[in-house]
């Protein structure tokens, strides 16, 4: 798998709410972005390790969420939070105190 893949996906901003499942579903494109797999193929409850997503990877996430939703995210993240779901969770909670 090359370090990153060759067209990034782009998200694109979304003004008001967003629901925990418009963050799992957002999230799952992301991550079968990077994968290079069909995002029917991404398991939320699966770690993001699972699917070759390495260090270089969860930050590339990290910098799409703060790029979607302005949200400053640790680096640590996809360490703290492993799978999409947990992701979707911890953001989701974010998302609600900002």
């Amino acid at each position: 798998m090359d370090p990153m893949p060759a067209a990034r996906p782009q998200p694109g901003a979304r003004p008001g709410p967003v629901s925990r499942e418009e963050l799992g579903a957002w999230l799952t494109e992301l991550v079968a972005a990077y994968a290079e797999l069909p995002p029917g193929r991404i398991d939320p409850g699966r770690p993001l390790a699972d699917y070759g997503l390495d260090s270089v990877y969860a930050l590339a996430v990290c910098s799409d969420i703060e790029d979607r939703f302005g949200l400053a995210v640790e680096p640590t993240l996809a360490w703290d939070h492993p799978t999409v779901e947990a992701i979707a969770r911890h953001l989701y909670a974010e998302l609600a105190r900002s």
